[in-house]
């Protein structure tokens, strides 16, 4: 008896694991916002302005909370993604523009995370940091076309910690806490062009549009993969289940992927624009410039976030481009969890995307002007987006009796209207 008892794992441990394999979308969603692009954003806003947008990552957290569950219970519900719903339900020319302008901004992301990484692992090691970028951008592909989605997401799980790089940044650097939770929950903002750029560049970056694709397409995943389950529209019984791990995954992995960003800021602030270096363009120059500031070891944390993130983020990037295209152009089969002979085209967009953005970093153009663009194009994207997700949220013909509640029709329009007035913002004091 004694030996059998043995063998029964201790209850805690089972709760543990078993919300461990409930998270997936939510928490790959939100550690994937955290991309070497938006490490090179947080890191150039806490350069230049200190600790005065750090109170960004407190207010955005329950709005990009909110549009992420409501995407994710559009894919739940309906069995299908963003696009594909907006094709069915709204005007074609207004799923194509959205999805062509999505893949537009994901590719030119997609050429700055894998520049990035590959500079990282140059800063590292030494050599050649395109010959990285092509390493690292080959491995993604192969990796989404050959591993099918159940085993592909574990992974993805995993690497997730290595966000925790950017915590332990921090502790290796004496920091102004009562200055920092000053700007932290005592907002000063500014009626200045480079302010409502770095406005609009931190909430494009936190709320952006391939987010709410790719999560909305994940839980299409999820029902592939499960024989038992089905979108809630044909399955109401499963809602309960389903609804309440949407929000606890969503609100922990976006809780997870603010909290990051808040210690990038942080950290930028307090080593670089403390020693008045507030020009920092991309996360490989961020981590550089803090070497002589902040040591060696948090150069070292912070270079191996940006290989890390960067491995996280180029299937999230790449895929959501793909599910855009497919769903605006009613391709069918289109799934992570396919063979790659089952959905060839799928995943010949995912590849293509890749591919354009490592050409990217072999060319004249300037990656840190595009990712600006990127940046402009994904905050003023998420607007119109978001104005369209709220809509098809609260439509009973596309959601049946799984309309969205009242708590997230506030807080999803709020959302809508804070990315609309931030856009309206960045133009209104464009040239000032």
């Amino acid at each position: 008896m004694a030996s059998s008892a043995q063998k029964i794992p201790p209850k805690n441990s089972n709760e543990a694991k078993n919300f461990w394999q409930k998270l997936g979308p939510g928490l790959i969603t939100g550690a994937s916002d955290d991309d070497p692009s938006g490490i090179g954003t947080y890191s150039q806003v806490g350069a230049q302005f200190g600790y005065a947008m750090l109170w960004t990552m407190v207010f955005s957290y329950p709005l990009m909370s909110a549009i992420q569950e409501i995407s994710a219970r559009i894919g739940r519900v309906t069995g299908q993604g963003i696009a594909g719903n907006m094709r069915q339900y709204y005007p074609r020319w207004l799923t194509y523009i959205i999805a062509g302008l999505l893949v537009v901004a994901n590719v030119i992301n997609l050429g700055a995370d894998i520049g990035a990484m590959g500079s990282a692992l140059k800063l590292l090691i030494g050599g050649s940091a395109l010959v990285y970028s092509a390493l690292f951008a080959l491995a993604s592909v192969l990796l989404q076309v050959f591993v099918p989605y159940g085993k592909y997401v574990n992974f993805l799980k995993w690497l997730t910690l290595v966000l925790f790089a950017y915590v332990g940044t921090v502790f290796v650097v004496r920091v102004p806490w009562a200055e920092a939770l000053r700007g932290t929950f005592l907002p000063a903002i500014e009626f200045k062009a480079d302010y409502f750029a770095g406005l609009i560049a931190v909430l494009g970056t936190t709320i952006s549009p391939y987010l709410f694709f790719w999560q909305a397409s994940e839980e299409v995943e999820e029902i592939e993969r499960a024989p038992e389950e089905d979108a809630l529209k044909q399955a109401p019984r499963q809602a309960p289940e389903q609804i309440g791990r949407i929000k606890a995954d969503t609100y922990l992995g976006m809780g997870f992927s603010n909290l990051i960003a808040f210690f990038i800021i942080l950290t930028a602030a307090v080593t670089l624009h403390a020693q008045g270096k507030t020009d920092i363009t991309s996360a490989a120059q961020a981590a550089e410039a803090l070497r002589p500031v902040a040591g060696n070891f948090a150069f070292l944390l912070f270079t191996l976030g940006i290989v890390g993130t960067g491995l996280l983020a180029l299937p999230v990037l790449a895929g959501s481009a793909a599910y855009a295209v497919s769903g605006a152009l009613n391709w069918r089969r289109a799934s992570l969890e396919r063979e790659a002979s089952q959905a060839k085209r799928f995943y010949s967009i995912l590849a293509i995307s890749t591919l354009i953005g490592l050409g990217l970093n072999f060319t004249p153009i300037d990656p840190i002007k595009a990712l600006f663009w990127a940046a402009v194009i994904n905050g003023v994207l998420a607007g119109p987006v978001m104005i369209v997700i709220m809509l098809m949220a609260t439509n009973p013909r596309l959601m049946g009796e799984f309309t969205i509640s009242r708590r997230l029709r506030i807080t999803g329009w709020l959302a809508t209207v804070v990315m609309l007035v931030a856009a309206g913002g960045l133009f209104t004091t464009w040239g000032k």
